[in-house]
């Protein structure tokens, strides 16, 4: 077998169908296989997966959910050379997704990890388009190899740390033989990033590949970003001794200063009048939100366990979803 897919599944619905119609109508003469690891859906998911008879079902209850557990499990369900991950609302955009993906690891016998573009969804919230855009194109415009070349400057330069342990398992790809010995940590965030840099800190390359496309992007409603914010800014501490800023008296210039970049990107789109002040209001309330929200996740670390018990009950996202499972 050459390819594992592995999608958790949960209320995907029609959306997840979607995806598995992509993922079945992919032009290629690779051998795969598709596993999908469902943690309690309660709607139509489950008759879904099983419209298509070459998918292994795995159920398990919604407790035993862990976003590196899970993904795990999927992976040992197969025997695929390959494992891809993919989420049950990322949908291939190209019926060579599968191939130019596999196509671009082998290219490279030390890569063991591909992952490719997003593109957002149609109708997604302007700000997350171009921000999704700006982020993936700063990758590279054609396949882009990836290891730690300069171990001097991966010690002195955050942002280089930052960019040798981005992937996103929405759209990602890793060799089994490797995955096996270092399989994800149990983690409740970031696991894709955490497995990421201990790749490139063993010596491993990673390929970008803007040619295995996925739609793939949220409309949260406003209210959400707070607690995103405070997971992805908790989890990045975690990860790189990240914080967005260092103090907080420092918050109010640097939320001015992105709201400020933000009007000027929103007065240049051609917009009427009305949207343009929507889009004003909306992206001075996010960017005050990611940067409280962020400090206050950079600071978690530091806080006594009964206060960080406090902050994740009150802020953070990933809490929440946790504990709606049990």
């Amino acid at each position: 077998m050459d390819v594992t897919i592995c999608i958790p599944t949960k209320n995907g619905g029609d959306q997840l169908d979607r995806v598995l119609e992509a993922v079945f109508n992919q032009k290629t003469d690779l051998e795969y296989e598709v596993v999908c690891v469902d943690s309690g859906s309660v709607d139509n998911t489950l008759e879904i997966i099983q419209k298509y008879p070459r998918i292994k079902l795995v159920q398990i209850q919604p407790s035993e959910f862990g976003h590196g557990r899970t993904r795990n499990l999927a992976a040992s369900h197969g025997t695929g050379e390959f494992i891809f991950f993919i989420t049950q609302d990322a949908l291939p955009a190209s019926d060579e997704w599968l191939d130019q993906m596999i196509r671009a690891i082998r290219q490279d016998d030390q890569c063991v990890l591909g992952f490719g573009i997003h593109y957002p969804y149609p109708g997604c919230n302007l700000l997350d388009a171009r921000d999704i855009t700006m982020h993936f194109n700063g990758f590279g415009m054609d396949n882009t190899y990836y290891w730690l070349d300069d171990p001097q400057r991966y010690a002195q330069e955050e942002g280089y740390r930052h960019l040798l342990a981005y992937s996103s398992d929405n759209n990602a790809c890793v060799r089994r033989s490797v995955f096996e010995q270092y399989p994800y940590e149990d983690v409740e965030f970031a696991e894709d990033q955490i497995w990421t840099k201990k790749m490139m800190e063993l010596g491993y390359h990673k390929v970008y590949c803007p040619h295995a496309p996925v739609y793939h992007s949220h409309n949260f409603p406003l209210r959400q970003y707070f607690r995103r914010y405070f997971d992805e800014y908790k989890g990045l501490y975690e990860l790189h001794g990240y914080r967005i800023v260092p103090r907080g008296r420092a918050i109010p210039r640097a939320v001015a200063a992105l709201i400020r970049s933000d009007l000027r990107y929103i007065r240049h789109i051609d917009l009427p009048l009305g949207k343009k002040l929507y889009w004003a209001g909306y992206a001075i309330r996010r960017d005050t939100d990611r940067h409280i929200a962020g400090y206050l996740g950079g600071k978690y670390a530091d806080m006594p366990q009964k206060t960080q018990l406090r902050m994740d009950r009150l802020f953070s996202q990933q809490y929440r979803q946790r504990n709606r499972k049990k």
